[in-house]
């Protein structure tokens, strides 16, 4: 099957956008509004949810979105007064994510925009975890509903589909849980939003946007094991030298309780592991899943796809969009999302089953290629040796030779009290004599020494180029041209002391940390350690003439001040506040390499 696109040209030119050439003429052209409609749950607790309904007779399937997303921010009201913005915005903010509720409507769909109990209008109190179910159902007896109820949404509102898909509700026809969270847990994990176990700020920043219930006291006494833990985090110099996050732990849980917990218990756990996967094979709903090649930045929604689209034994698809966030309020995903919910909820033959599941975007390219499975089955598995003076190759090294064992090359990191400068290696092969298509994840297998007890591993995968030069003995040629173009691709990150792999969870392009409090052990300095780091998957054609660059460093900074990022979903990590030297090692003995997915050229 060619992996070429077939879709017209106009199509294809954009990352953000399906290349779907699909719409229906609208059915109506008007909404009957109803705000802050109260739905009581099964206990009693009542829920607060905006509906949209066609201004028309008859009866309708319907399309929830439901998050702990302010719903407020949500609808026509917003979509009017605020546009849909591009990525690089000032006012493009993340949370407004459940739908353009005029196209839904106009098509001949009623648009619900719920919040869990706790949540905005909601009721608190109780437990919320048939909050999804119950509203379905309810929904599915209203007199304008037909029965057919799907899902709506992404980030936030994706991982609620996921977790109410476990549950089957009988009148849950499909969902299409785009960025839908990790699937390791019940409505995220801390496996997938923290690869390697390395904490950064997301959940940090986006929860200035929290519509949670809560009302802050004076900080009290804690459980005793929890006790326990925060006097640990309070203890930590890597934490208190930021003191927005410090701020965050001397409140005990009054302040951003979710990320106080992170903090305090910074672990994933077997019981969780388990739970999560005996519950994939409950999911009997037609799925549509998917995330975007920037979500690298804030990993959770890139390592959940991936991993329900695997688990998943449902009719499902799979869709990797371009390096742009999407724009928000949300809505240039809705050719694929009608089509999709055409076809399961209005029975409309719209093709959508008889195409390959998967689809992605080639960066480099710059077009649309598609794949009937992830990572793709014609994947040849590639090592790219790291070597002397910072180059990258594919052969290996020569036993009992000079290559027997070589000096390492060093970097030293001081903390971000002392500077703001990340320093790095980069390795890099020759231009590349032909295009080399890489896509899926990959991995970097690491021998390296450190004179600290733990570190932070920072893996980043660039294309630079086009570099028309050659580098010979001359001068004005030993070195690269400086102002080559480069671009990030994704990167990868690894605690030091999460090392541990299990192996019997674990692939070749995809190593398994277990990431839990028993698993994790220190390093014993000065000793030569060795590393699986994962590198989250992409997606690109690095053209003839360009390089392919892998760095290696143990930190980030953040961009803005006050230990604030310019850009809520490009987060910062908590780095080390000890000055580390590093040493990484490439010879026969220690073959450092980078593992890299590379796809044949037809």
């Amino acid at each position: 099957m060619s992996d070429k696109p077939h879709y017209p040209e106009p199509f294809s030119l954009s990352g953000d956008r399906p290349p779907v050439n699909y719409d229906r003429e609208p059915t109506s052209s008007g909404m009957i509004a109803e705000k802050d409609v109260t739905v009581a749950m099964r206990d009693g607790v009542n829920l607060s949810v905006d509906l949209y309904r066609p201004n028309a007779e008859g009866r309708f399937p319907a399309l929830l979105a439901f998050s702990i997303y302010n719903k407020d921010l949500q609808g026509p009201d917003v979509a009017a007064a605020l546009p849909p913005q591009p990525a690089w915005s000032s006012l493009w903010a993340g949370p407004l994510e459940a739908g353009d509720t005029k196209f839904f409507v106009t098509r001949g769909y009623v648009h619900i925009i719920g919040s869990p109990r706790g949540v905005g209008k909601s009721d608190g109190g109780g437990s919320r975890q048939w909050d999804s179910y119950d509203l379905i159902e309810w929904i599915a007896q209203q007199p304008w509903c037909d029965g057919n109820v799907g899902m709506v949404g992404i980030s936030g509102f994706g991982a609620e589909q996921l977790f109410v898909a476990r549950q089957n509700p009988p009148h849950l026809k499909a969902v299409f849980p785009y960025d839908p969270r990790g699937a390791y847990g019940s409505l995220g994990s801390f496996r997938e939003e923290y690869p390697g176990g390395v904490i950064h700020l997301f959940r940090y920043l986006v929860m200035h946007f929290a519509a949670i219930h809560g009302v802050k006291g004076k900080p009290g006494a804690l459980p005793s094991d929890k006790e326990v833990l925060w006097q640990q985090a309070m203890n930590n110099p890597d934490y208190k030298m930021y003191p927005h996050l410090y701020n965050v732990l001397t409140q005990k849980g009054q302040h951003m309780p979710p990320y106080f917990q992170l903090l305090i218990d910074p672990y994933d756990s077997e019981a969780n592991v388990k739970e999560a996967e005996s519950s994939f094979e409950k999911i009997k709903i037609p799925t549509y899943t998917g995330a975007g090649w920037y979500a690298y930045t804030y990993k959770t929604h890139l390592n959940g796809a991936q991993t329900y689209f695997e688990k998943i034994t449902a009719p499902k698809k799979l869709i990797f969009s371009g390096p742009a966030h999407l724009e928000r309020p949300f809505h240039t995903f809705h050719s694929e999302i009608l089509r999709w919910y055409d076809y399961w909820l209005k029975n409309i033959d719209t093709g959508i089953m008889n195409e390959p599941p998967v689809r992605y975007w080639l960066m480099g390219a710059n077009e649309w290629r598609t794949g009937t499975d992830w990572p793709l089955p014609e994947t040849q598995w590639t090592k790219f040796y790291l070597n002397a003076w910072e180059r990258l190759r594919t052969a290996p090294f020569t036993p009992s030779s000079a290559e027997d064992e070589l000096p390492p090359d060093a970097f030293v990191q001081m903390p971000p009290t002392q500077t703001n400068a990340v320093q790095r290696l980069r390795y890099m092969t020759d231009p590349l004599p032909a295009d080399v298509l890489v896509a899926g994840p990959s991995v970097l297998n690491l021998f390296a020494e450190i004179d600290q007890n733990d570190t932070n591993w920072v893996i980043t995968l660039k294309d630079i180029g086009p570099d028309p030069s050659v580098r010979s003995g001359r001068e004005g040629e030993r070195e690269l041209p400086a102002g080559l173009p480069e671009r990030e691709l994704t990167r990868g990150w690894l605690k030091a002391s999460h090392r541990a792999v299990d192996k019997e969870r674990s692939k070749p392009w995809r190593p398994w940390r277990p990431l839990t409090r028993t698993a994790q052990k220190k390093v014993n300095p000065g000793e030569i350690t060795e590393y699986a780091i994962e590198i989250l998957a992409t997606a690109n054609l690095f053209r003839r003439g360009h390089r392919i660059c892998i760095e290696i460093a143990s930190a980030d900074m953040p961009t803005g001040v006050a230990g604030a990022t310019n850009t809520e979903y490009i987060p910062n990590h908590i780095v080390s506040s000890r000055t580390t030297l590093h040493k990484i090692y490439h010879d026969v003995r220690r073959p450092s390499h980078l593992l890299l997915p590379v796809i044949p050229q037809q």
